[in-house]
């Protein structure tokens, strides 16, 4: 997708701020700094569109990023497993987060977020076995590729899909928003399904998004 435009929409708190023009969907989940600011400025060549922040946790809101005026939208989710957070607060993003995820029409792909440079967390892997359980369409994205000696970037995705538990087919794209690695292919999986055909969402119950549980993270995104 060749983008011309891309502009902050809003900071949505429930399904009343959602925008209404039934624009496909592009949501990132993944832990508090992990990237998705990065990602996302790297992906429409903006430097601060999404502002990257040094303090884990200040994403509090569904932030809407929209792309090309009519094509779709980012939709940043708020980042989980910080310990500073209050349980109040966990519980009421995980709400927020499997309301959208269970309710939302024009959702058309999940980008789940990790740390290429580490193993999964215990959060990345309820979020992604929660994904896959109902069957939603995702795509594990590694950052931080950057980060680590090009040498030892198969030792890592193979360590990633083995603890993650990605099979053959599944979506898995090593990322770096510094060097703009996987930018190309990550964009053409992302057409692939904007332009697809809306897809059934699948009747979600009892789901416990807000069951993941806080650990401590770095202090900076980059």
């Amino acid at each position: 997708m060749k983008v011309n435009i891309a502009e902050f929409i809003i900071s949505a708190v429930g399904p009343d701020q959602y925008p209404d023009d039934a624009l496909p969907e592009v949501a990132l989940a993944g832990r508090s700094n992990v990237g998705k600011s990065s990602l996302i400025n790297r992906m429409i060549n903006r430097k601060n569109l999404a502002r990257t922040s040094s303090t884990p946790g200040k994403t509090q809101h569904m932030n809407y990023y929209r792309i090309n005026e009519d094509s779709m939208y980012f939709v940043d989710f708020p980042g989980y497993g910080y310990a500073k957070v209050s349980k109040t607060q966990r519980a009421t993003w995980g709400k927020m987060v499997e309301k959208y995820l269970s309710e939302r029409d024009t959702l058309k792909l999940v980008l789940l977020i990790v740390d290429l440079r580490h193993p999964p967390t215990s959060n990345d892997k309820m979020m992604f076995d929660w994904l896959k359980h109902y069957d939603l369409p995702m795509c594990v994205v590694a950052t931080k590729a950057d980060k680590i000696p090009k040498t030892r970037w198969q030792k890592h995705i193979k360590i990633m899909k083995q603890e993650l538990g990605v099979l053959p087919g599944d979506n898995f794209i090593p990322f770096s928003s510094e060097i703009g690695l996987g930018k190309e292919e990550l964009w053409g999986l992302i057409d692939g399904y904007v332009l697809s055909s809306k897809d059934e969402t699948p009747d979600i119950e009892d789901a416990e998004i807000d069951a993941i549980e806080p650990q401590q993270e770095e202090s900076t995104e980059a």
